[in-house]
């Protein structure tokens, strides 16, 4: 173990995951048959919920979205990007992945599987819309699980922190671009005034709104109080969204259960090839495992919160992207606890091909 991954082995305290979030995906389960059940059960309260927006914006969602994002968004210190440069190696692998190499390879797999290999499987007036929830899916990195994955790998906090807040910064510019060129390339038209609207609402507002409410925290000295207060509001919000998907997309899942697995499986494959690609960089160019670990789970990861309310303004509750998109939370907490092992496991094989580099 290299000297630098002693201190942070030593300093790190293994963040144990909270219940919601190491059962993540059973409460999705459960929420997406309380979705089903009641959309069939209320249908006119569900589309009155649908019909609440204003400049197509749903009301309801929205205010589960700030209830989602702004919690984690106040874990963020932008003051930590002085500390990139500590960490370059890592820090260019990492945005490689993100920016370079994960948007692209996804728009490719959901071309390879949903137009070619699965397409006589799937609905054929949904095909560009799972393609474009896909693409939503990998357009933008994890801001606020990464945090507990990087701790159970013994991840160097300091390079994670800085990490994120890096890519934070970058997704405020760089995303409604990056959405539309992979949405032009897959031949799916480009709403872009709502396109911008969206990272407007569920970008650069909550970033301006959390670190101003950090500052008050942090000077009050309640930052910490308020997290632990904030994070059960976070992942409610994020059940009573996906519940609210689930009733308007019930009748289409019960009819055709098969798209969930379908859907799933380009995102396990690029999640896995995107952890791995990003593992094997960071050994290649003898950056240390408390580095390349977190690195490697940072490339994989997804900000499925934004995806699920970009798919809801640009397509809509009943829209295949909204429903890619919530397959994606399906699956996050279970594969990314995988990549968790494997980076874990192979400790000692990635040291001995590090130091030799």
């Amino acid at each position: 173990m290299s000297a630098q991954c002693e201190v942070t082995a030593k300093r790190a305290t293994k963040a144990a995951m909270g219940v919601f979030e190491r059962y993540l995906t059973v409460w999705v389960l459960l929420c997406i048959f309380a979705g089903i059940g009641l959309g069939s059960v209320f249908p006119s309260a569900f589309q009155g919920i649908g019909q609440m927006e204003v400049a197509q914006v749903n009301l309801p969602v929205a205010v589960l979205i700030w209830l989602m994002v702004i919690p984690m968004l106040l874990k963020i210190d932008f003051r930590a990007l002085h500390e990139v440069g500590q960490h370059w190696k890592g820090i260019g692998v990492t945005l490689f992945i993100n920016w370079l190499v994960k948007p692209f390879s996804m728009a490719l797999l959901g071309w390879l599987f949903i137009r070619v290999l699965f397409a006589e499987w799937l609905p054929a007036e949904q095909l560009d819309s799972y393609i474009a929830g896909l693409i939503l899916l990998a357009a933008a990195p994890c801001t606020a699980m990464v945090f507990v994955w990087s701790n159970l790998t013994d991840g160097e906090p300091h390079f994670t922190l800085s990490q994120v807040a890096l890519n934070d910064a970058i997704m405020i510019f760089a995303f409604a671009p990056l959405v539309g060129l992979l949405l032009g390339m897959s031949a799916i038209s480009v709403p872009w005034a709502t396109l911008f609207l969206s990272v407007v609402i569920y970008i650069v507002i909550p970033v301006l709104i959390s670190q101003g409410l950090r500052q008050w925290l942090l000077a009050s000295g309640k930052l910490e109080a308020a997290l632990k207060t904030l994070q059960p509001w976070s992942l409610g919000a994020l059940l009573a969204t996906l519940a609210l998907l689930f009733g308007f997309q019930g009748q289409q899942v019960l009819a055709q259960p098969l798209i969930i697995l379908l859907l799933a499986i380009p995102i396990l494959i690029q999640v896995y090839f995107n952890s791995m690609l990003a593992y094997w960089l960071n050994r290649r160019f003898g950056v240390a495992h408390c580095v390349a670990a977190p690195s490697a789970l940072i490339g994989a990861s997804n900000f499925f919160e934004l995806a699920v309310a970009t798919a809801i303004v640009l397509f809509g509750f009943n829209s295949g992207a909204a429903l890619a998109t919530v397959v994606g939370v399906l699956v996050e907490v279970p594969v990314m606890l995988s990549v968790v092992a494997i980076v874990n496991r192979t400790r000692g094989w990635y040291e001995a091909g590090a130091e030799g580099s």
